[in-house]
């Protein structure tokens, strides 16, 4: 299992055992998505440099790069607050 800080800070990225990665807000704790598409269990992930790509790779030597999700700005959202 992996964990991972886009750049930006607003979003964290979690890689499981069941192969699938999730996104979270780091504000507010909501998962915002779900990335299926391996087959074996998840060993990390990872934000590229500029938060724009999330790379996950998998116990049998699968390595997938997604688009990554992008939140609104914490004042487009509310209740969320600045860093």
């Amino acid at each position: 299992m992996g964990v991972c800080y886009s750049p930006d800070g607003q979003c964290l990225a979690t890689a499981s055992h069941d192969g699938t990665a999730k996104v979270w807000d780091a504000a507010t704790g909501q998962e915002t998505l779900t990335l299926k598409g391996h087959t074996a269990g998840l060993t990390s992930v990872v934000f590229s440099a500029d938060g724009s790509r999330l790379a996950t790779a998998d116990l049998g030597g699968t390595v997938r790069i997604w688009d990554a999700p992008r939140l609104p700005p914490p004042e487009a959202s509310p209740g969320r607050e600045r860093p």
